[in-house]
């Protein structure tokens, strides 16, 4: 796949940037309905958006680079070339969740309240985003079949022929698993859970997709001998099964 879409002015505008952007910008009319459904004040969990979004980036970067930085380390610039991709979910969740978190303590507002709203458009942009990968040719998984490959769209095909082989559209799985996670996500918001119910299980069923879908990919970040992201998806399970069971009775939150 051609990772550039179009030239404007010489500058050449890639893909990825328009899904991280397009990402964003469903993130965020979602929101406008998920603040309205429980009642929460959608001029801050914009602010808070807004704040938090560049941090995003900047964790996702630096996440990235930590486990990579061997390809850095002679050429320090391309620490801040991301427009070829780079950036790590699990970083870029993290760095928002802290900026998100002390930005709702300056400004006195519930927390766990704004991040169960947020949840949802979380991780539909995660689910927009991925297809940049699509395009960059990256976030695959292992080579697979002719026979295998056949089974999916075209377009799908053909971006998955890479040097003669056909692989894993690991990018694909993830999407689809993300949107089915943002439909749950925005259920749970209909009814009357206890506050953080609805972002504990955006980690706890983002992390169970993530934990399969990383042993497929072949480009994983590793740690100690062992794949980074499914290391960090064991601990969002846990985390998530820990929250439901000493929190399991049913309250209302608005």
């Amino acid at each position: 796949m051609d990772p550039i879409a179009f030239n404007l002015f010489g500058l050449d505008v890639r893909w990825y940037g328009i899904f991280i952007a397009t990402g964003m910008m469903a993130g965020i009319l979602l929101a406008n309905f998920t603040a309205k459904l429980k009642g929460v004040n959608y001029d801050e969990l914009l602010n808070a958006t807004l704040v938090s979004f560049p941090i995003a980036i900047i964790g996702a970067r630096f996440y990235y680079v930590i486990f990579e930085f061997g390809q850095y380390k002679d050429n320090l610039i391309e620490v801040f070339n991301i427009r070829e991709g780079g950036l790590a979910i699990h970083g870029g969740v993290i760095f928002a969740m802290i900026a998100a978190f002390i930005y709702t303590r300056y400004k006195n507002e519930d927390f766990l309240e704004f991040a169960d709203v947020a949840a949802p458009s979380i991780i539909i942009g995660q689910a927009i985003g991925r297809w940049g990968n699509f395009f960059n040719s990256e976030a695959h998984g292992g080579p697979v079949t002719e026979s295998f490959i056949s089974k999916f769209p075209e377009f799908i095909q053909r971006g998955m022929l890479i040097d003669g082989l056909y692989y894993h559209p690991t990018f694909l799985y993830e999407s689809i698993w993300n949107v089915v996670v943002c439909l749950i996500l925005i259920y749970l918001l209909t009814k009357t859970y206890k506050k953080g119910t609805v972002i504990f299980t955006y980690v706890g069923l983002y992390s169970i997709g993530r934990l399969f879908i990383e042993g497929l990919r072949t480009d994983s970040l590793m740690v100690f001998g062992m794949r980074t992201a499914q290391l960090i998806s064991l601990v969002g399970i846990a985390a998530w099964i820990i929250f439901l069971m000493t929190n399991n009775k049913r309250r209302h939150f608005k």
